[in-house]
């Protein structure tokens, strides 16, 4: 009668090689930073609420700041298992994420450090996202080697 509902497939990645193709590394979230990126948003958040409540003259800026920061840790809380399922592979041809995202290392446009995160644009301007990585610099560096090296056997 009822259909069953499946847990999404949003976090899962299947990384398959392809012909001639090696993997590198996975990339996952980490749980350092995943706190500390939500610490930071709840000082931000504090503030700016708190500054907006008292420049329209609020008498709640203490209650309003601490509500702010209350917001994020419940957020925080409700993301966490989510976020630390995602998980990133870098093999010699491609990036392959969650979710069926996969972007080719030619197609590559620009890696770069976005806050605790690395933004990935391609060529044809999609833009992804991998979140709450420790040492990402370190990791930026690794996907563009990897890129290099692709780009130097395909004879680019």
């Amino acid at each position: 009668m009822g259909e069953e509902i499946r847990e999404s497939a949003l976090a899962e990645t299947n990384f398959t090689p392809e012909k001639g193709e090696k993997f590198l590394r996975e990339i996952r979230a980490d749980r350092a930073t995943f706190i500390r990126d939500h610490a930071v948003m709840a000082v931000l958040g504090m503030g700016v609420v708190g500054m907006v409540l008292a420049f329209i003259g609020s008498d709640h800026v203490l209650i309003g700041s601490f509500g702010a920061v209350l917001a994020l840790i419940v957020r925080g809380l409700w993301l966490y298992s989510e976020q630390m399922k995602f998980r990133w592979v870098l093999s010699s041809m491609r990036l392959v994420g969650p979710g069926g995202r996969q972007v080719y290392l030619l197609e590559l446009e620009k890696v770069r450090r976005l806050f605790g995160d690395i933004q990935i644009i391609t060529k044809s301007g999609d833009k992804h996202l991998i979140k709450h990585i420790a040492q990402s610099e370190a990791i930026v560096g690794e996907i563009e080697d990897a890129r290099a090296r692709r780009a130097k056997r395909a004879g680019h």
